[in-house]
């Protein structure tokens, strides 16, 4: 592996992009003859300044009678306790796992992402949490911000209009997508990212952009492309599978009549491997809505 795209992926289990001034990103329409359901690509960082509201998806949420986002138990303490029942390792620091010219492009890379204790505070974490402390360290300095993610507004407007918020997974679910995975693929996942700390902004950039125009082809190039190229295994269930299981409750929503909203990751509704071309193989259409 590679690309520092690989790692944005890893980083929310999403896009970790910001969204620039005039953002119009894709809505889709899963429809049958009493229930609507929208399914929205979220990004989990983004400036201050963002705006990625328009008026079609404005509509939706305001006919919406429910929202559905990847979490609800994202909380702090829940998430600490996680994290530091999954994510830390001292008995295997990484010193002991990575090449000394690694180990130096470890100290470099936390030198340049501020990291709090410095490559002393990544070397007792388990290489997935240091590869993802690495990825996002960069996006919060640059003045992204996750308390403005699209999700956490969303569910904020939904809980302050009375409405309920379902998590399509669990914080220990997501986290164990990373923590689950083999030594060695943790461990190529966290030398890509230190092989290629000084390129991640240019990558960023292109995703940024296909992000606003609401690109759904170029975030699958730029993003799920190289993942299911380089490590299909992880492809398969960070994607695939996650895509796969959304699909199917999505259809038994289809049973009860109203209008909901969905909002995953943009990367989830990219590409060949979609929520959207799993409801295809369920029988199930899902039509993208057209700008005015």
């Amino acid at each position: 592996m590679k690309r520092p795209r690989l790692l944005a992926a890893l980083a929310c289990l999403a896009l970790l992009l910001a969204a620039p001034l005039g953002a119009r990103p894709a809505l889709w329409t899963v429809k049958d003859a009493d229930t609507t359901i929208y399914l929205f690509g979220t990004v989990h960082l983004l400036p201050h300044d963002a705006d990625w509201h328009y008026p079609a998806l404005d509509q939706a949420l305001a006919a919406s009678r429910a929202l559905y986002i990847e979490l609800t138990d994202d909380g702090q303490a829940n998430m600490t306790a996680l994290v530091l029942r999954y994510g830390l390792d001292p008995s295997h620091p990484l010193s002991a796992q990575l090449s000394q010219a690694d180990q130096g492009r470890l100290a470099r890379a936390a030198q340049l992402a501020n990291v709090p204790g410095g490559s002393g505070a990544l070397n007792i974490m388990r290489p997935w949490l240091a590869a993802l402390t690495l990825a996002v360290a960069p996006l919060t300095q640059a003045g992204l911000d996750p308390a403005l993610g699209v999700d956490k507004q969303l569910r904020a407007a939904a809980e302050k209009a009375g409405k309920p918020v379902e998590g399509l997974e669990s914080a220990e679910q997501q986290i164990r997508f990373l923590a689950d995975m083999p030594s060695a693929l943790q461990l190529a996942l966290l030398r890509a990212t230190l092989h290629d700390t000084d390129r991640a902004k240019v990558e960023l950039k292109a995703l940024i952009e296909a992000w606003k125009r609401g690109d759904d082809a170029a975030i699958a190039r730029l993003e799920n492309d190289t993942l299911r190229k380089e490590e299909p295994q992880l492809y398969q269930r960070l994607l695939v599978t996650r895509n796969e299981d959304w699909a199917r409750r999505i259809k038994a929503m289809l049973d009860r009549p109203g209008t909901v909203f969905i909002a995953v990751g943009a990367a989830h509704l990219a590409g060949p491997d979609s929520v959207q071309a799993q409801l295809g193989k369920l029988g199930v259409a899902a039509t993208r809505e057209q700008a005015p």
